[in-house]
Formats: structure tokens, C-alpha cells, sequence
């Protein structure tokens, strides 16, 4: 091996001069500082062909992890969002009252009202802003278990008797055999005495002697009052009375109305002509002419 002073090529260089590119690191030049071959090992020669390449080496061992950098400078705070305890449920006679930042819950979907006294409706307006759409309806979960029974409750308060209802259509006669006859029941009080009846005819025989005069019977009871009679005819005027004496003058009464004019009577018929008067004294003598 021939040994040369340090001539560093840069990986990929060919040959200069009569030294190879095929260089590898020569531990008796320690100024050797770069990753390609310090120096060559044999003089240059004709580039041969191109081998095939080989295999893809197996991947190295993952490095280390790098040490973590500097934590970042806290942001802003953001401003204060309208806490979901405070969602209402969309109202057309609240809104116009709604402020900004209210969660707004409209047809099953969120809304945030952008500014306060909104206008129009969630979902149409644009003083609503979309936060979480409905989604479409699942379907129906199975039915749960059946609970326990819960304990009897207390007995409530007797209610209002109810009116009595109609009476029943009476029921058929039943089909048993008659039941023996009741007891006599107690005497009714005598009724009151029927009228007498015709008097029967005449009988054809001779008259039997008379019998003895009877006892004389109890008083029967009196009879009750029988009703008034019809009001008899009014009876003739009685003849008039002696005319009574002149009662006192009544006070003055007081002046009627004066009453309309009467009609304009008739023209009556013109007069008799009158007597001719004197003649009166002659006048006095005119004046001659010119």
C-alpha cells in the first residue's frame, strides 16, 4: 500500500491524478476531520462498470428524542362564552329580549343569538349563528324491564253518595213454586158510610103487625159540612130614599186653561138704508176771473 499525504475528495468525486476515489480514514493523519477518506490507497484506475445495486440495509435504531423546547406565551383570555345552564328554549314573544351570547334551542337544534334584541328566527336570521344541528330521530331502543310494583297507597276519602239512578224494568217472574200465604194482616179502619140506597119496591103481602119500638141507637157522628151553595139571584131594587141634605160649597177650584177660539161666526144681513141728512150751508162766492 503506498501511503499519501491527506487529499480529501467530497463523496462522488472521481479520481485526480494518479489517486483513487475509493479513500478510507488513516489513523496515523488525525487532522482527518471529514466523513469521506483522508487519503487514497492506490494509484487511479479505469472506471469499472457499474455493479448492481444491493440491498436496502436494515433501518437504524430510532434516535433519541430531542429535549422538549420552550414553552410558548400564554395567549389572551378569550372572551367569556354564555354558559349552557343559561339555554333557552326559542320563544317569538321572549326574543326580541334575548342578549348576545344566549344559547338559543329551536326545532331540536342549538343556536347562539349574535346580537341582543334579535330579529326573525334561528335558522332564517342571521342574528342566530348554527352551534349544534339536530340530528335525525334514532331508532325506537328496546322496551325496558318491567319495574317493581310500588306499594298501595292510602285508601282515599269516601266520596258523595251518587242520586239514585232510574228504577230497573222488572225483572221476570220467577219460576219457583208460590211461597205459603202470609199472616192476616190487622184490621183496617171502618169506612166512611155509603150513601143509602133506592128504596126497594112495595112488597105485595099483607102489612105485618107492628113490632116493638126499637132501643133507641147511639148518636152517629156528625157529618161532615157540606159544601156552599150556589149564590143566589140578586134581589129588586129597593125604592129611593128622601133626598139627603145639601152638603157645604166645595172650595174654589182653580182656573182651567183658556180655551181655543171658537169659530168666526156668519155675516149677518146689511141694514136697513138711513134717514137723508140736512143740507149744509152754501159755501162762499168764488173770486171773478181776470
Amino acid at each position: 500500500m503506498v501511503i499519501r499525504l491527506p487529499i480529501y475528495y467530497p463523496p462522488g468525486n472521481r479520481c485526480a491524478g494518479t489517486y483513487s476515489n475509493v479513500c478510507q480514514p488513516v489513523s496515523p493523519y488525525p487532522s482527518c476531520r471529514m466523513p469521506w477518506a483522508c487519503c487514497c490507497q492506490r494509484p487511479c484506475a479505469p472506471t469499472g462498470i457499474t455493479g448492481p445495486t444491493g440491498p436496502i440495509g436494515p433501518t437504524g435504531p430510532t434516535g433519541p428524542t430531542g429535549p422538549t423546547g420552550p414553552t410558548g406565551s400564554t395567549g389572551p383570555t378569550g372572551a367569556a362564552g354564555s354558559p349552557l345552564s343559561q339555554t333557552v328554549v326559542y320563544d317569538p314573544n321572549d326574543a326580541p329580549n334575548y342578549v348576545a351570547g344566549t344559547p338559543v334551542v329551536y326545532n331540536g337544534s342549538l343556536y347562539a343569538v349574535m346580537r341582543s334584541n334579535p330579529t326573525g328566527t334561528p335558522g332564517s336570521s342571521p342574528d342566530y349563528l348554527l352551534l349544534v344541528s339536530s340530528g335525525a330521530t334514532g331508532p325506537t331502543g328496546p322496551a325496558g324491564a318491567t319495574g317493581a310494583t310500588g306499594p298501595t297507597g292510602p285508601t282515599g276519602s269516601t266520596g258523595p253518595t251518587g242520586s239514585m239512578g232510574d228504577t230497573g224494568p222488572t225483572g221476570p217472574t220467577g219460576a219457583g213454586d208460590p211461597g205459603p200465604t202470609g199472616p192476616t194482616g190487622p184490621t183496617g179502619p171502618t169506612g166512611i158510610m155509603g150513601d143509602t140506597g133506592p128504596a126497594g119496591p112495595t112488597g105485595a103481602g099483607d102489612t105485618g103487625p107492628t113490632g116493638p119500638t126499637g132501643a133507641t141507637g147511639a148518636t152517629g157522628a156528625t157529618g161532615p159540612t157540606g159544601a156552599t151553595g150556589e149564590t143566589g139571584p140578586t134581589g129588586p131594587t129597593g125604592a129611593e130614599g128622601p133626598q139627603g141634605p145639601a152638603g157645604a160649597q166645595g172650595p174654589e177650584g182653580a182656573k182651567g186653561d183658556t180655551g181655543d177660539a171658537g169659530p168666526t161666526g156668519a155675516t149677518g144681513a146689511t141694514g136697513a138704508t138711513g134717514p137723508t141728512g140736512p143740507t149744509g150751508p152754501t159755501g162762499p162766492t168764488g173770486t171773478g176771473g181776470p
